[in-house]
């Protein structure tokens, strides 16, 4: 299995005082030259994340936000880690393909073929408008996306390349740079939707699979799970390809699973007083219904359910510190890429 963490950014963190610095002196210039605070903490928690064996990034993007933007922290920090691959968020309608093309391509040497491109198809109007793109709805949002795609691997893999859709031309395109590996970048999404799965099956190489509406309890996300991975399993087979799954849970060790809990709560109210409550209800809340908040023992065994019902990536929501990172590799990291586990670790 793989580990990945979010950078630690306004939209996708919670409990920092760091983040919180970010935000308070965001509208404001910087005191004595000092670098965001937000950048800072990125470097030091991802190249720890890095040294005890994480393998994911997620640059995640918000574009009309206190977020340092996804590119220039990925590129500002990548190039500094050894192992971990940067997932870098990227909004069709915002970005022209082929730019895009060209960023991912120089960012893939910078950081040694280990680069990804986390496809986001947008939801918030207002930040689009701002910005200079369109929100689209139903089936134009996927042709637009499906393009999207097929014109970033075009580039990265002939040395000229030419495309007539309905959302974008390129005519006679070229990267006088290619990707830094044979194999052209991953890309990665989440969908939930009918459509949507049939875009993931059709078109990327691994799926964010979202938590059940309804799921009250871990095995009610056990069982939500395992009828996602066997429904895009047959919907790829159709398709005549493979793709690879990962989850998002919200990730806490303690001695048990009550105090683990409590302290992370206690933890983003002393930082956040007023925190961002759709980021709350709606991104860590049911990130905590998959049963990896507890004892070591608890959440390892749990890692282990998900492995056996075909998730490989476990992209980990925690309180961004540096002692939760290296908690994290040693208790949980380690211990899943060590030999198999005990019968009674594995029950």
């Amino acid at each position: 299995m793989q580990f990945g963490l979010y950078a630690p950014i306004p939209m996708a963190t919670v409990g920092s005082p760091e983040v919180a610095q970010a935000v308070t002196e965001a509208l404001s210039p910087l005191p004595d030259g000092r670098l965001d605070a937000q950048f800072d903490l990125g470097v030091d928690l991802l190249v720890a994340a890095d040294g005890v064996g994480f393998d994911l990034v997620l640059f995640a993007e918000r574009h009309l936000g206190n977020d340092l933007a996804a590119w220039v922290l990925a590129s500002a920090i990548a190039s500094r880690l050894n192992r971990i691959r940067a997932l870098v968020a990227v909004h069709p309608g915002l970005w022209d393909p082929v730019m895009v093309a060209k960023l991912a391509v120089s960012l893939d040497r910078i950081c040694k073929g280990r680069m990804a491109l986390n496809i986001v198809n947008g939801w918030f109007d207002e930040e689009f408008r701002m910005f200079g793109g369109t929100v689209l709805q139903g089936e134009e949002r996927y042709r637009r996306t499906i393009e999207f795609i097929d014109i970033l691997r075009g580039l990265w893999t002939h040395e000229t390349f030419s495309y007539a859709g309905g959302y974008y031309k390129v005519e006679n395109g070229q990267l006088l740079l290619k990707p830094a590996s044979a194999a052209a970048p991953d890309i990665y999404s989440v969908s939930r939707s009918d459509r949507g799965r049939d875009f993931i099956a059709q078109h990327c190489d691994w799926w964010f699979i979202d938590y059940p509406k309804t799921a009250q309890t871990t095995d009610d996300v056990m069982r939500g799970i395992e009828a996602a991975v066997a429904d895009m399993s047959e919907r790829a087979k159709r398709a005549d390809r493979k793709v690879r799954y990962a989850l998002n849970p919200f990730v806490a060790l303690g001695q048990s699973q009550e105090e683990a809990f409590r302290t992370t709560i206690e933890r983003i109210f002393e930082f956040d007083p007023d925190p961002d409550t759709r980021k709350i209800e709606q991104r860590m809340l049911p990130a905590t219904k998959v049963g990896c908040i507890g004892t070591p023992e608890s959440v390892l065994r749990q890692m282990r359910r998900l492995e056996s019902v075909g998730v490989e990536l476990v992209l980990c929501k925690i309180i961004p510190t540096i002692e939760n990172v290296q908690r994290i590799g040693e208790e949980i990291i380690a211990p899943m890429r060590s030999s198999r586990p005990s019968l009674s670790l594995a029950s």
